[in-house]
């Protein structure tokens, strides 16, 4: 943007002469200031100025020459060339083997780096593995003591079994397991049993219990009073001792824990 132009007139006197001031012709500016005008400086630094720019504008053309080479090289980031330049002074002064050796240096501190994370990383993987077994292990244990003591506390087993809670186990324990630290009874499906008095709650051990072996295959060979009495009951001495007379067929499809359980009880096999 070009500055403001100063208009200046040449102050005259009253016979219409140049007024004069040290002997140099006084100009009015616009604003109404009288001043001077020195014609000789005036020309002096217009001369100068005009050096200047020339000094300035070779010096330009001589910069622009001299980086002519380097920008037909393609060679724009100054900074990166004199790295390069110096970098490539310290290779002829002999300095070739101190950057190998420092490069060398780097690498094994950063493979001993990398080794060190993979080190920490591989312990805490190891030590995440053995908090998790133990935590299963402990979870198995809790779950296994919550269904065994279930078993041996049972009132229905011990009054209404012909079998030990031992044995009771071995034959229904795989129908309950533990969520949340609270007993779940299935059904033979799979399914959770819920409770028929407590709606919308699964049936406590007692009440999952008897509802297990009421749809028992052998559910006579090992509740108590189902001994037989009466034409099917087994001859001789075994009549009274509430034992119960199974065909050897019905023998053979029991499992081995209610066979253990029949002949606990003293049932006896009649061909």
């Amino acid at each position: 943007m070009l500055g403001k132009v100063i208009i200046m007139k040449l102050k005259l006197d009253d016979k219409g002469n140049a007024v004069l001031q040290d002997g140099k012709p006084v100009y009015v500016l616009d604003d109404g200031r009288e001043v001077p005008h020195d014609a000789a400086a005036t020309v002096a630094t217009i001369s100068r100025l005009n050096g200047e720019a020339k000094s300035h504008r070779e010096a330009k053309e001589a910069a622009e020459l001299a980086l002519k080479p380097f920008k037909d090289a393609g060679i724009t980031d100054a900074t990166a060339a004199a790295e390069a330049l110096q970098t490539m002074g310290n290779i002829k002064s002999g300095d070739l083997t101190t950057a190998a050796k420092v490069q060398e240096i780097k690498d094994a501190a950063a493979k001993s780096a990398q080794e060190a994370v993979a080190n920490a990383t591989r312990a805490a993987q190891e030590k995440e593995k053995r908090l998790s077994d133990q935590l299963a292990q402990r979870t198995t244990e809790l779950n296994t003591h919550i269904i065994g003591g279930s078993f041996s506390g049972s009132k229905f087993i011990a009054d209404k079994l012909a079998i030990p809670a031992d044995i009771a186990q071995k034959v229904f324990g795989d129908r309950f397991k533990v969520e949340a630290g609270k007993l779940v009874p299935m059904d033979q499906n799979g399914q959770p049993i819920f409770s028929a008095t407590n709606h919308g709650n699964h049936a406590d051990f007692d009440e999952a219990i008897q509802v297990m072996v009421n749809s028992y295959a052998n559910k006579d060979m090992i509740l108590k009073g189902s001994g037989a009495s009466g034409g099917g009951a087994a001859g001789g001495g075994g009549g009274g001792s509430g034992a119960k007379s199974i065909t050897r067929a019905q023998f053979d499809a029991m499992d081995g824990a209610a066979r253990a359980a029949a002949m606990k009880g003293g049932a006896t096999i009649s061909e």
